[in-house]
């Protein structure tokens, strides 16, 4: 699991929660039915009346995606694409048929299928580089439903004040209830912004962090693959690879 994600929405909470009480306010007071109802419901219905019902279908796996700690480093990806072109340039293309079969990177599996096969490079960029143009729709289309969801939840915090407040307006008379009323009405705006700004967009943002390193992964992998293909050495494939990926996450002796 992606623990400092984990920690982040942690810390969100405790801030609101740490806040709430600093300010003299019970927490009883923010446990608001109508208040959640307006909010995560309303949520919900903007979704389902902004998107597709495919698109509603990926969030299980988004979420999945979100949570998930990437294991696969950089680093690995070239040691891997290094070690097929060792055993091309020894043995032929055709030699690593049966390696290729056991990559469990299923991006660069694809690449080298073809160059076994002896697709035409041109043709290897073109296919590899549009699945990156379709993973990139779908991540983008991902990121736009907690944009959505964190720029429309602080406005149904606000409505939801709006009706507490026309049902306090409405009951005047009762002086006694008019205090606890009117502070309740704001607890819808209190939930808005929390779930838009302490969950959404940063949802939103780190999905899109996570969507830029393994479209970044990808590219490199496309540089091995039309390597390989191409017949350069490994030493000059494995250097051009590194020079890829930020300096603090090479290997010490190719920094």
């Amino acid at each position: 699991m992606d623990v400092v994600l984990v920690i982040g929405f942690i810390l969100g909470l405790a801030t609101l929660l740490l806040g709430t009480i600093f300010n003299g306010v019970a927490l009883g007071m923010l446990v608001n039915p109508a208040a959640m109802f307006i909010v995560f419901l309303g949520i919900i219905a903007v979704m389902v009346s902004s998107y597709s019902t495919k698109e509603l279908a990926r969030l299980p796996k988004i979420f999945g995606v979100l949570f998930r700690k990437e294991e696969e480093k950089p680093e690995a990806v070239v040691g891997q694409i290094v070690e097929l072109a060792n055993m091309a340039r020894r043995e032929g293309l055709l030699s690593l048929e049966n390696s290729v079969q056991n990559l469990e990177n299923p991006f660069l599996k694809k690449g080298m299928e073809m160059v076994v096969d002896g697709v035409n490079p041109e043709q290897i960029q073109e296919i590899l580089e549009n699945e990156i143009s379709s993973l990139e729709d779908r991540h983008l289309s991902a990121n736009k439903m907690f944009k959505t969801a964190g720029a429309t939840a602080p406005t149904l915090g606000v409505l939801g004040s709006c009706t507490g407040m026309i049902a306090a307006l409405g009951n005047l008379e009762a002086v006694g209830e008019l205090g606890g009323l009117i502070s309740s009405s704001f607890v819808s705006t209190v939930y808005g912004i929390a779930v838009g700004y302490l969950i959404m967009i940063p949802i939103s943002t780190r999905l899109a962090a996570k969507s830029e390193i393994e479209v970044q992964e990808m590219y490199m992998v496309i540089e091995g693959v039309m390597g390989i293909q191409s017949g350069l050495s490994p030493k000059t494939i494995e250097q051009k690879l590194f020079s890829l990926i930020e300096p603090d996450k090479r290997p010490a002796n190719e920094a």
